[in-house]
């Protein structure tokens, strides 16, 4: 009788350990999910603000090469190209 006594307190004891365990486990998790999403919102951030950089320099390549710049000269030529384009298929399209 004394031996299922020790063995059920010993069982007692390991369920114990294992709630304890989990609900610490269960926290670390709570604290890593909010975590992940502190990271992806800066991440979205961070993308948003590389596309305005990118757009800024883009605008920055073009007056640069219609100040003169032979840099980025040919660039701005096939963009203005092709926006020529556009509007002639634009004015096309109004007037049939």
């Amino acid at each position: 009788m004394s031996d299922l006594i020790e063995i059920v307190d010993s069982l007692e004891n390991r369920i114990s350990k294992l709630l304890h365990q989990f609900n610490k486990l269960k926290q670390q998790n709570t604290v890593l999910e909010e975590k992940i999403k502190e990271l992806e919102d800066t991440s979205k951030l961070q993308i948003d603000q590389i596309r305005q950089w990118e757009e800024k320099f883009s605008a920055l390549k073009n007056a640069n090469a219609m100040l003169g710049s032979d840099e980025y000269k040919r660039e701005t030529k096939l963009k203005i190209n092709a926006l020529i384009r556009e509007i002639d298929t634009c004015i096309t399209q109004l007037s049939e």
